[in-house]
């Protein structure tokens, strides 16, 4: 589950649905009105598990139905638990069951049929409901697109809504009471994982997806006015006794819509707690409406505990509350796991990230959007952790290098559409297929490769307009049209790599423009020839900064997404407010003596002319530390305290001295990248210290260094 501050609000909530759920079962007005308990519980409290399947689908379905995820652990893992609760509490509730009688008489069918549909107990249907709607739903997003499955799960709830509270006006028509009558032999109510849940899982899911923008007033407003119509309408229903159940109204539907808008508008910091709590209130509570009633018989005060209808209620909410608490504190699926801060790690400020995008999206031509390069494992960042953040504020284009990062990427849940800008070998064309990848066209003959696979394939064409690396030259405009005329193959776009874009010199700034002359001549003429390239590309971070009016449909941003150019004067020359993204710590694994004229480290390239106080760090060249930083060449940061590395970096560890800084520990924190108090160490000293460029420093950061976003 991903949470933001805005989530926070849904777990609070969620208690408030859980007590409503205690309220459906405990009826806390019957003592003063039945109608006004009936309005309570019947209606406005049926806003409760609607709400809990509208969270589910709010975190686990939009990468499935909207950006077609091959990564299914999620699912599994939600699968995974609530299988695991459900076996508790059919476990916990056996006892009161076998005590009532409620499985006498019942065959080996009415058994699956409790099991599969209605539940053991009169509250547990929810839990196989929940997890068949979710199956449903994506099985069914793998096969079409959202409105249509949209459309479907509201035809679905329109079933299931004249199988309950409409049963009896649908009765009166020929053949339909036959139907349903069938149905109840299959489950006993409409109310399950087909009909009743599939709808609101698909309306969190677009919650996600969309960004609600209304002001919370107008939210409000249309809560209230629904939640009107919606008495308005269980009322008269109820009055006509046409209900067989009276958990689905028409009128429920715009309600949740906007209920769910109203408290997403509330910024509270999650609380995984409460998100606990609820789940046990709404698995105990019918334990604990049987534990009210035997204390209030046992000490002989039913006429308090169990006749007065609002005080059983109470009970039974703050009996639910302390147990859930009890039990939510511990976490019993929470394992302890690996600490990615163990060792050395990197952190991805997600803040700085979007900020860079701000700034980078004022630069945007008109009509261009974002196309970030998350080759590299994102420069060195994480490319899962980088194309899954942006993908929640809506970008949806990604290129990569090669298949295999392409690949990762969506068993990553990765959304939207990812182009492989390298090579890739024809053996491994069924993955382009298998993982809906693009495959950048290198050239006419590689063109033909693809096309005899056999199969459609999704490309770009590459166009060489000076860089003379891949791509098929301009004047070979005669072969590139050809490619068009290649069945298999679905051009979808077309694109060139800008070579000297990142230098302002003159002569440069001419080059930069003859390329892009020379591709949108290209463009032109494949145009005038009647075909089409939906998509056109040919900026990248330093072409969207020095040459933005060449235009096109996307820009492949790259090292500036990150919060940093190639090196320390492109930064000064743009004057963009870039903010770095990553920071690299490691802890200390141990501090020793190193005493006068005792050398340390491969070749003792380090002696120590008097006594010093070193430390160990658990990083080396493996991690992607420049063994150039070597014999003091490099440093990091301590509690704010700069600290010289020295002898020769090693594989896997780092040797620095820390005689200088004033109560250093082990397991204290080095920050070898990044800020410590008011230092900072920048991917440019580093890159400036080992002679080379940021796009190098960080791309080499290795595959051990856990990464985390904040």
């Amino acid at each position: 589950m991903t949470e933001t501050k805005s989530t926070g609000s849904l777990d609070y909530f969620k208690v408030i649905a859980a007590l409503l759920v205690v309220a459906i079962h405990t009826s806390p007005l019957t003592s003063f009105n039945a109608e006004a308990d009936f309005v309570f519980t019947r209606i406005l409290a049926r806003t409760a598990v609607p709400f809990f399947l509208m969270v589910t689908g709010y975190f686990l379905l939009p990468q499935y139905i909207f950006g077609k995820s091959m990564d299914h652990r999620p699912l599994l893992r939600f699968i995974r638990k609530t299988l695991i609760l459900y076996a508790i509490a059919i476990f916990v509730y056996l006892p009161v069951n076998l005590y009532a009688g409620h499985f006498d008489k019942k065959g080996a069918a009415d058994i699956v049929r409790m099991l599969l549909f209605d539940g053991t107990f009169y509250h547990l249907w929810y839990l196989p409901a929940s997890v068949t709607g979710v199956l449903l739903l994506w099985m069914l997003g793998k096969k079409m697109n959202t409105k249509v499955l949209t459309g479907i799960c509201l035809a679905l709830y329109g079933i299931g809504l004249a199988g309950d509270s409409y049963y009896g006006f649908m009765i009166r028509i020929p053949g339909v009471q036959h139907l349903y009558d069938s149905m109840v032999h299959i489950f006993s109510y409409t109310r399950n994982g087909f009909f009743y849940v599939p709808v609101f899982l698909i309306m969190g899911a677009w919650f996600r997806h969309v960004p609600q923008n209304r002001k919370r007033i107008w939210n409000m407003g249309g809560f209230l006015i629904s939640l009107l119509l919606m008495v308005c309408e269980g009322m008269l229903l109820h009055n006509l006794d046409v209900q067989r159940h009276d958990s689905m109204y028409l009128s429920l539907l715009p309600c949740m819509f906007f209920l769910f808008s109203v408290v997403l508008s509330t910024a509270r910091q999650p609380a995984p707690i409460l998100r606990r709590i609820s789940t046990w209130i709404y698995l105990l509570h019918p334990l604990m409406i049987v534990l009210v009633r035997g204390i209030a018989k046992s000490a002989h005060c039913q006429t308090i505990l169990a006749d007065n209808s609002l005080i059983h209620y109470i009970s039974v909410c703050l009996l639910s509350c302390i147990f859930a608490y009890m039990i939510g504190k511990r976490d019993i699926f929470h394992k302890k796991s690996y600490d990615p801060k163990g060792r050395a790690w990197i952190e991805l400020d997600k803040e700085n990230l979007y900020h860079n995008i701000a700034v980078l999206e004022k630069l945007l031509p008109p009509g261009c959007s974002f196309m970030p390069a998350v080759k590299a494992n994102a420069y060195g960042h994480g490319a899962v952790l980088i194309a899954k953040a942006l993908n929640r504020i809506g970008i949806d284009r990604f290129c990569a290098a090669s298949v295999s990062e392409g690949i990762e990427l969506r068993k990553g849940g990765v959304c939207g559409e990812i182009l492989i800008l390298g090579y890739t070998h024809p053996d491994n064309f069924p993955l382009l297929k298998k993982y809906n990848l693009i495959q950048t066209v290198v050239n006419y003959h590689y063109a033909g490769l693809l096309n005899e696979y056999g199969k459609p394939l999704r490309v770009h064409i590459k166009i060489d307009t000076g860089m003379h690396r891949l791509g098929e030259r301009p004047e070979q405009i005669d072969a590139i049209a050809r490619i068009f005329q290649m069945k298999n193959l679905k051009i979808e776009g077309a694109f060139t790599h800008l070579c000297v874009s990142d230098r302002t010199a003159p002569e440069d700034k001419a080059y930069t423009e003859a390329q892009g002359k020379a591709f949108w001549r290209v463009i032109s003429a494949l145009r005038e020839m009647g075909y089409s390239c939906p998509e056109v590309h040919l900026l990248a971070s330093y072409g969207l900064i020095n040459a933005p009016e060449l235009s096109g449909d996307h820009a492949r941003i790259g090292i500036a997404l990150y919060g940093v150019l190639s090196n320390r004067t492109d930064l000064q020359q743009c004057g963009l407010p870039l903010l770095p993204v990553l920071s690299v710590k490691v802890r200390i694994a141990a501090i020793k003596d190193l005493f006068a004229g005792e050398g340390v480290g491969y070749g003792l390239a380090y002696t120590a002319a008097e006594n010093r106080k070193i430390a160990i760090l658990p990083i080396g060249y493996a991690d992607g530390l420049p063994r150039a930083l070597s014999c003091g060449n490099g440093r990091v940061l301590i509690n704010g305290y700069a600290a010289p590395i020295i002898g020769r970096i090693c594989m896997d560890q780092t040797i620095i001295d820390i005689t200088d800084i004033p109560t250093v520990n082990e397991g204290d924190i080095a920050v070898v990248i990044g800020k410590s108090g008011s230092a900072e160490i920048t991917a440019y000293d580093i890159a400036e210290q080992a002679g080379t460029i940021t796009n190098e420093i960080l791309s080499r950061l290795g595959s051990r260094l856990d990464r985390l976003i904040l």
